[in-house]
């Protein structure tokens, strides 16, 4: 899987969050979920000062590797933090790799983290993010960056 190595600025995100864990697909189900809710309680539209409309998924708080407990965020980038019934985190500028996905938001996504798994990538295991462009309403071609903080 190709990727590039971009520098990125510190992001401040806004949204709400979940503990959860990739054994026995459990991140999958959790995930799912904490989108589902983000979006169809209105969470999304709620967030005051976003930079962009994109969508954004975040991994932070690992404890350890991809094997271990994390946190995932279902956030937005915003120009002011510390918003009520929000959580804010800023996303630690730095060295990231950057792989592009296109096709369905799910499937493609979750193969996609297959792939990057199954890298020799030098993680930080910090902050991980995927960027949702949200191009159109058609959840079956949409693009989405995946950034993977590394050393």
């Amino acid at each position: 899987m190709n990727y590039e190595i971009v520098t990125l600025e510190d992001i401040t995100v806004v949204g709400q969050s979940i503990m959860t864990t990739n054994e026995n697909g459990q991140a999958m189900y959790d995930i799912g979920a904490m989108w589902q809710k983000f979006i169809s309680e209105g969470h999304f539209e709620r967030i005051e000062h976003k930079t962009t409309g994109e969508g954004i998924g975040l991994y932070t708080d690992y404890e350890g590797d991809v094997t271990n407990p994390y946190r995932f965020m279902c956030c937005v980038a915003v120009s002011k933090g510390e918003q009520s019934g929000f959580e804010t985190r800023t996303i630690a500028g730095g060295k990231y790799a950057k792989f592009t996905v296109i096709g369905d938001a799910v499937e493609s996504v979750g193969k996609a983290w297959q792939a990057i798994w199954a890298m020799d990538l030098k993680r930080k295991y910090a902050y991980d993010f995927e960027l949702y462009h949200n191009e159109n309403g058609d959840m079956d071609h949409q693009t989405i960056d995946i950034y993977i903080g590394l050393e």
